[in-house]
């Protein structure tokens, strides 16, 4: 059952990584409520899911030409920095803390997306 969990959420996190919204904004409630699976574990598992769905979406996108060149490799450098350090600082921090954290930042960016959506109408 535990198997069949998991080729689940990975399917329900890669279409919606797909589509734009990021995958690990679900494989880590997922992973976390369903499996009972430690914060920095599923952290982790979404890092490693998260390189495969960027690899396909990026050549896609590179296929309809829509990548934008222009500034890309200050991107490219403040995103390796920041990850690293933000790696880095995730190991001092309880996994309790950081569960915390992410449950706050998705109910923090759900507020966010409703008020968009409210606002277009």
């Amino acid at each position: 059952m535990t198997i069949f969990l998991y080729i689940i959420f990975g399917i329900i996190a890669g279409v919606f990584g797909g589509l734009g919204m990021g995958g690990g904004t679900l494989l880590i409630p997922l992973l976390t409520i369903f499996l009972n699976l430690d914060q920095k574990l599923c952290q982790g598992i979404n890092l490693i899911s998260f390189l495969v769905m960027a690899l396909f979406s990026l050549l896609i996108h590179y296929k309809n030409n829509y990548i934008e060149t222009k500034n890309i490799y200050l991107i490219i450098l403040s995103g390796l920095v920041f990850s690293g350090l933000g790696a880095l600082l995730a190991n001092f921090i309880p996994s309790n803390a950081l569960r915390m954290a992410f449950g706050v930042f998705l109910c923090v960016l759900s507020i966010f997306e409703v008020g968009k959506a409210f606002k277009k109408n």
